[in-house]
Order: C-alpha cells, then sequence, then structure tokens
C-alpha cells in the first residue's frame, strides 16, 4: 500500500458529526461524482477507485440522508484491472447537493457555498474530503516532498489555495493535462497540512524519516565542508612551504625577522597543520596568542618575499 493510501485509509476512518461531515462530503462528492440526467430523473453517479473512501462516502450519506444507493464494482480494462467502486442515488438528489452548497437553481456550482467552510472545523473537513477525494503524497523516503490535490475547475483550484491558507499552508496551482492541480512542496508544510487533516499517524511517519533524513544529509554536508576544508588546508600549506624553500635556496632567511622564522619553522614541523592549528601550537610554546588572520598575514608576507625572489631569478 502507497503512503498516500495509509494516509487515506487513516482518515476515512475519522469519525465527523454535523457541519464538519457535510464538509467533507461536500469535496468527495464534488470531486468523485457526476450528475446523470435520464428518464427517471436526475441522479449523483459516484466512481472511484479506493475502498475506504468508498465506503467513507456511502456510510455518509447513508447516515446524513437516509437515502437509498445502488451500489455495483467493475473491474477496469487496464493492465492494473482496478476495481472501480460505483454508487448511484437516484432518491433527494437535489436536496442532497443544495444541502452540500455544491448545486442551484442554474446547475452545479464551480466552487461549494461559503458556509460549508465556515468555521475552521469545517475547512479541515473540507480539506480532509479533497485528500480522500484526489490527493496523492510522496512518501517521506523520497528525495522531493510534493503534496497534491486534484480540484474540480481553476475556480475551485483558487478556492482551495485560499482555504490551505488559512492555516498557514501557501500552496501553487498548475495546469495539467486539463486539470487544475494544487500542490505544496515545503517538507513542513506538507507536514502542517497533515496535522489540518488529523492524520495523525501518517504524520508521525512523515517527521520521523524526514527529521532523520535531514539530519544525515546536514551531517553529510557537515562531513563535506570539513574534507573540502581540510583539503584546501593542505594546499595552501604545500604553497607555503614551496615558499619556505625558495627563500632557503635564496639564503633569505637569516635576514627574517624573528616572527617570521617562527612561524616558518613551525610550517615545517607541521606540513599538513592548518593555520588554527599552528596558532595554537605558537600560542602553547611562546605564550603569545597568535589569532588566524595574523598567521595568515604572516604567512603573505614571507609568500611576497617567495615572489620577489622568483621574479629576480626570472622564475
Amino acid at each position: 500500500m502507497s503512503f498516500a493510501s495509509e494516509i487515506k485509509q487513516e482518515v476515512a476512518q475519522k469519525i465527523m458529526s454535523g457541519s464538519d461531515e457535510r464538509a467533507e462530503l461536500s469535496a468527495l462528492i464534488q470531486i468523485c461524482s457526476s450528475l446523470s440526467l435520464s428518464s427517471r430523473g436526475m441522479a449523483i453517479v459516484v466512481t472511484l477507485e479506493n475502498a475506504a473512501v468508498a465506503r467513507k462516502i456511502y456510510s455518509l450519506i447513508k447516515d446524513r440522508y437516509k437515502a437509498e444507493i445502488e451500489l455495483y464494482v467493475k473491474r477496469k480494462m487496464n493492465l492494473k484491472k482496478n476495481l472501480i467502486y460505483g454508487m448511484r442515488i437516484s432518491y433527494k438528489t437535489r436536496e442532497i447537493l443544495e444541502d452540500l452548497g455544491i448545486y442551484s437553481s442554474r446547475g452545479l456550482r464551480e466552487v461549494p457555498l461559503q458556509k460549508i467552510v465556515q468555521t475552521d472545523n469545517n475547512a479541515k473537513a473540507y480539506l480532509a474530503g479533497m485528500f480522500l477525494a484526489s490527493g496523492s503524497i510522496n512518501p517521506p523516503e523520497k528525495t522531493s516532498y510534493h503534496l497534491e490535490l486534484t480540484a474540480a475547475n481553476p475556480e475551485h483550484g483558487e478556492f482551495l489555495k485560499a482555504l490551505m491558507a488559512r492555516f498557514g499552508i501557501p500552496a501553487k496551482t498548475i495546469e495539467r493535462r486539463s486539470k487544475t492541480i494544487v500542490y505544496v512542496k515545503a517538507a513542513e508544510k506538507i507536514a502542517d497540512f497533515l496535522r489540518v487533516i488529523e492524520a495523525d499517524q501518517a504524520l508521525m511517519e512523515f517527521e520521523n524519516i524526514r527529521i532523520s533524513r535531514d539530519f544525515t544529509n546536514s551531517f553529510t554536508r557537515l562531513n563535506n565542508m570539513d574534507v573540502a576544508n581540510e583539503v584546501k588546508a593542505q594546499a595552501a600549506a604545500k604553497k607555503q612551504l614551496n615558499d619556505i624553500m625558495v627563500l632557503e635556496e635564496a639564503d633569505r632567511l637569516r635576514r627574517l625577522d624573528d616572527k617570521l622564522l617562527d612561524v616558518i619553522a613551525l610550517r615545517k614541523e607541521f606540513p599538513e597543520a592548518s593555520l588554527v592549528e599552528l596558532a595554537d601550537v605558537y600560542e602553547r610554546r611562546t605564550g603569545i596568542t597568535v589569532s588566524k588572520s595574523g598567521m595568515k598575514h604572516r604567512f603573505v608576507k614571507i609568500h611576497e618575499l617567495a615572489e620577489k625572489e622568483r621574479k629576480d631569478a626570472g622564475l
């Protein structure tokens, strides 16, 4: 079972009531159903592949409207041959759609009435219904974080963005194969969304894996940084030793002051040490504190003298 399916399984088991129940069902019906008109009148036809979500819709309609529901199951004619769960509600159709805020005398609404998501709890229930109906999320083990909801239309996409913004979740929209996709890529905001729809177990799993992976990545970056700094320090030390060799061959050391001679002796004794390490040894031996920049300044002076010797020698 995929991570998204596990979340839907968990969310589908949440029991809601009153206006929260209506908000969740409003999202489910708008996304998972279509209207059928025949000589028998208008009917709501629900089709989806997730059994847990199908049971959720069935129980919500039964409990709230006491409506008769015709059930059917068929198999898709593709390679996977997934099962399709269907429901046909031809009793109290208009009453159901109007109660869910997605139907008026002009037909189906682009977005539900504002009363459907009036309270924060209503809004949370609606987003839970949206995830059950069309949500997907990358498992936290993947390197890229991605949550998306498929909206009914562009206006509905903007409606969902505003709804998520109420909980501090900035979402974006994109058109993909004539469908409006509302998506979030920030890991922290995906965690917030799971918190909003009360997918507590999924949230715990998501955060545990994410934090563990982020810690590992941070540790690796720090380790790589340490290696890079060490390589850089060794390269600088090699250049400093070359400068010292040039001055020795030119018999210039005896004309240098004690400060430069001290660091030359240290560099020759510790050819792979960093400037910080050399400064520590210098302080222990002389009792004089020299900063990293002070140590670097002395080697810059040595380099300048070595460059002059190279220039005079035509090197």
